[in-house]
């Protein structure tokens, strides 16, 4: 597939009267922030009267807002897109798939099972000029290629996907009238914030809330740490060879990273109740100390959801604001991200199929949304002025500014690892007090169980 940025003489006649008719958020034209002239780029009747069928995970309230971004599309082409949301996407897009009815486009919330999928030939490669233009457009675009790039059935690399919609998770959280009145600046580097962990604690005071309680999933949180610390102690290479267990688990590398999260997490000084309370602080409580007066802490780190737990009524940017947790000066590995995103891919080749990929990298398709909720990009030609959330605006600086950004390390291992040994490793080396070198070598060996 070619990257496709649609025109037509004929389309570029509908009128922005028509297309307010069918529903759109915000009428072409008339607000000089968003980017009309890539709606108006895309306006085509050679699709005029086609249809495609989209399966995602989204329901509710997102569901609501990609359709709006369908809508926009379907007023340029003339294609109607008829979404369907499912809370069992996993198991239905498998099914249909292998069934031989998928839809023409599937949305997949982890990159690991559209290359299961891409393996076994239910994917349409993208082509060389589309992820040429993720190389260009988005911010550490390299990064977006490599996530998205699998091997086909014929054993060729190829990329699957277009990454639209993103998380952040390398996020530290604070109460900024704490930090002014103890005269706390935000540190910027990975030495400033361990400089910053032990002048609070000469002061007084607790630098860290840290939770790893969760139920059966107790434990997840400082996976989220761990795989930070790899992408500031190590190479993207060797954080992609960790996911994939051809660096493994009982390398000095990754035992590297565990300590540094054992840095902070394990020191009675530096974390509220103790590196013993750690492990049974449910990480739904964790951030509450930030906000005690006075302050049981005051970081946390944690991603860009953890503010539905925070006191009703929390304002984010006055009562609690967040800096990207900072990389090693020294290293020169530069600024990297760890989050998550949603992959757009082909799972049934059309050109309406291949118009909508295209459409997705129009900046208008992210600016829509940007304005709306819920929605961060990397794509480097939108307007940041758009976002309609001052708190996005700033996650989507976090984004732009990112030299590498790498998924959830534990999210790409199989379940038994990355949702299960991986876990619970975690809590023997902060509760238990087990040594880093042992816990990666009883996660390795769980891993190496299930190869057999």
């Amino acid at each position: 597939m070619k990257t496709v940025l649609l025109a037509g003489a004929a389309g570029l006649a509908l009128m922005c009267a028509g297309a307010q008719a069918q529903g759109l958020k915000f009428e072409p034209g008339k607000d000089s922030r968003f980017n009309w002239e890539s709606y108006e780029a895309v306006k085509t009747d050679a699709l005029k009267g086609q249809e495609i069928t989209v399966l995602g995970p989204w329901l509710g309230p997102d569901k609501e807002l990609v359709e709006s971004i369908f809508d926009y599309f379907e007023a340029a082409t003339g294609v109607k897109v008829n979404y369907s949301g499912s809370d069992s996407f996993e198991q239905q897009i498998v099914i249909d798939t292998e069934a031989g009815s998928p839809p023409n486009i599937a949305i997949f919330p982890q990159p690991g099972l559209a290359r299961d999928l891409a393996s076994k030939g239910y994917l349409t490669p993208l082509g060389d000029e589309t992820a040429a233009w993720v190389r260009d457009n988005y911010a550490a675009g390299q990064s977006w290629v490599d996530l998205a790039t699998f091997k086909g059935k014929d054993g060729k690399d190829a990329l699957y996907g277009l990454f639209y919609k993103v998380d952040v998770k390398s996020l530290v959280w604070y109460v900024p009238e704490n930090f002014e009145d103890a005269g706390y600046e935000v540190p910027t580097t990975m030495e400033e914030l361990k400089a910053l962990t032990d002048k609070i604690v000469a002061d007084g005071g607790t630098p860290w809330c840290i939770g790893l309680g969760s139920g059966a999933a107790t434990g997840w949180p400082a996976t989220d740490w761990v795989e930070d610390m790899m992408l500031r102690t190590q190479t993207p290479e060797d954080y992609d060879a960790w996911t994939r267990n051809d660096l493994k688990f009982d390398d000095p590398k990754v035992a590297g990273a565990i300590e540094e999260f054992g840095y902070f997490a394990r020191n009675d000084k530096y974390v509220a109740g103790g590196a013993a309370g750690v492990a049974t602080i449910d990480f739904r409580d964790s951030p509450k100390g930030l906000f005690a007066s006075p302050p049981q802490c005051y970081m946390h780190r944690q991603a860009s959801f953890i503010p539905s737990f925070f006191p009703e009524g929390t304002v984010i940017g006055e009562d609690v604001d967040f800096f990207y947790f900072p990389a090693y000066a020294d290293k020169n590995l530069g600024q990297p991200v760890l989050g998550a995103g949603t992959l757009f891919s082909i799972t049934k080749d059309s050109p309406a199929a291949e118009a909508l990929i295209g459409f997705l990298q129009t900046p208008i398709a992210h600016e829509v949304w940007m304005a709306q909720k819920g929605f961060l990009t990397p794509h480097k030609g939108v307007n940041a002025e758009v976002y309609g959330d001052p708190t996005l605006k700033k996650m989507g600086a976090i984004l732009l500014n990112a030299t590498t950004f790498r998924f959830d390390g534990s999210d790409l291992m199989p379940g038994a690892i990355g949702a299960g040994a991986f876990w619970t490793g975690m809590v023997d080396y902060v509760a238990g007090g087990k040594d880093a070198a042992a816990v990666g070598a009883d996660i390795q060996k769980a891993w190496d169980a299930i190869k057999k």
